[in-house]
C-alpha cells in the first residue's frame, strides 16, 4: 500500500485511540507509525536488487516485529509524552495496532508480506486491491483533511474518522466480493476452453477493482487474461500464452540472484530476451497496458543478463511506461464493453 493511504488511515485511527490525551499530535503519532514499517526500504541502500526484493515487506512487516516494534514506539513516546499521563498499555496497544493494521494491508497488494518471519519464509497476498487504489485512499484522506481543519474540541471528529475507516473498509469488501465473483467466472472461462491448471491467481489492475487480470499456472508456461466485473456470465476471459523458456536460466551468470527471483515469483514466471538482454519476469504485477495490447511486456521485469544492467528501480520502471488518456479510455471501455453490449441486445429483444 502506499505511503499516502498508510498515513491517511493511521491519523484516522490516532484520532480514535489517543486524540483525548495528546489532541493532533495523536493523528501525527498514526501517521508515522502506521509507515514504520516500510523502514526496511533503506535496505535498498546496500543490498542487490533481488535480496532487496525479499527484505522488503519482510522481517519488519511480521507479527513479531509489530509487537517488538510496538514496544520501541512505545518507550519513545512514553517519555516524550510523560506530561500528558498516557498510561503506558495504551500506547502500547496503539503502535500494536497501527503497525499490525499496515501488515495486514500491505498483503492486500501483489507484493507478498513475510507475515510470519523469521520463522517461516511463507509469503501473503490477497490481490485484493492495487498498491495504489483512489475509491480506497480518498475515504480516510478525506476524513484526515477534516480532522486537520476541525478544532480538538469538535464533538464531530470522532464521527469523520469512523467515516473514513468505515468507507475504506467497506471498499475493501467491495472489492472481495469482485474478485470472488470474478474467479467463479474465470474457473468456468478454463474449463470451457480446456484449459488444464493445477493453481491461479487474480490480481486488480491499476486503479481500480472492477478490471482483474488472471494468470494460469501451465507445464510450460503461464496464461493471462483479463475479466471485468460487469461482463454477463456467458462472457469468457480471452487468455494469452507466455512459454516459460525455464532453459534460458542456464544463460543467467548470479545463481543467487534467480534463486532470489525465483521464491519471490512463488513459481509465476517466464524468461525471454529483449535483444542481446536476458529477462526475467513476474506477471502478478501485470503487463503495461496488458488490456490494450495482450502481447504487452510485463510490468516486473529483472534484468539478468549482462550484469551491467541496472535493476535498483525494478518495481517501479514499468507501472508507467504507456500511460495516456487513450490507454485509460481503453481500460474503461473494456470494463463496461460486455455489458453494454449486453445490455442493448436485451433492449432489442
Amino acid at each position: 500500500m502506499d505511503s499516502l493511504t498508510h498515513a491517511a488511515i493511521g491519523a484516522c485511527l490516532g484520532e480514535l485511540m489517543l486524540s483525548r490525551k495528546l489532541g493532533k499530535r495523536a493523528l501525527l503519532w498514526g501517521a508515522f507509525a502506521q509507515n514504520f514499517p516500510d523502514i526496511d526500504t533503506i535496505a535498498a541502500l546496500w543490498l542487490a536488487p533481488s535480496r532487496n526484493l525479499l527484505v522488503h515487506r519482510g522481517f519488519t512487516h511480521s507479527f513479531l516485529f509489530a509487537f517488538l516494534g510496538a514496544l520501541l514506539l512505545t518507550v519513545i513516546a512514553n517519555r516524550w509524552h510523560k506530561a500528558q499521563g498516557v498510561p503506558w498499555r495504551h500506547f502500547f496497544l496503539f503502535f500494536l495496532v497501527q503497525l499490525l493494521v499496515h501488515d495486514l494491508l500491505d498483503t492486500c497488494n501483489a507484493y507478498t508480506t513475510g507475515l510470519l518471519e523469521p520463522f517461516s519464509q511463507k509469503r501473503f497476498s490477497f490481490h485484493l486491491l492495487y498498491v495504489a487504489d483512489p475509491l480506497f485512499t480518498i475515504w480516510p484522506l478525506i476524513a484526515l483533511g477534516v480532522l486537520l481543519l476541525l478544532k480538538s474540541t469538535n464533538l464531530r471528529r470522532v464521527r469523520w474518522a469512523v467515516a473514513g475507516l468505515g468507507l475504506a473498509g467497506a471498499y475493501l469488501g467491495y472489492a472481495a466480493f469482485n474478485k470472488n465473483q470474478v474467479q467463479a467466472q474465470v474457473k468456468a472461462s478454463l474449463e470451457q476452453q480446456q484449459i488444464g491448471s493445477s493453481r491461479f491467481f487474480l490480481t486488480p489492475t491499476p486503479f481500480n477493482t472492477w478490471l482483474w487480470m488472471a494468470v494460469v499456472e501451465a507445464d510450460s508456461g503461464l496464461y493471462v487474461g483479463h475479466r471485468s466485473v460487469f461482463w454477463p456470465k456467458s462472457s469468457q476471459a480471452d487468455f494469452r500464452f507466455f512459454p516459460k523458456n525455464q532453459e534460458l536460466l542456464s544463460k543467467a551468470e548470479d545463481p543467487q540472484e534467480v534463486e532470489d527471483l525465483k521464491v519471490f515469483a512463488d513459481g509465476y514466471y517466464t524468461l525471454d530476451h529483449w535483444n542481446d538482454t536476458l529477462v526475467f519476469n513476474i506477471p502478478r504485477f501485470g503487463q503495461m497496458q496488458g488490456w490494450q495490447n495482450p502481447n504487452a511486456r510485463f510490468t516486473f521485469h529483472y534484468f539478468l543478463s549482462p550484469p551491467r544492467l541496472d535493476n535498483k528501480l525494478v518495481m517501479q520502471r514499468g507501472r508507467a511506461k504507456g500511460w495516456s488518456g487513450e490507454a485509460f479510455q481503453h481500460m474503461l471501455q473494456l470494463i463496461f464493453a460486455e455489458s453494454e453490449r449486453n445490455a442493448s441486445e436485451t433492449t432489442r429483444r
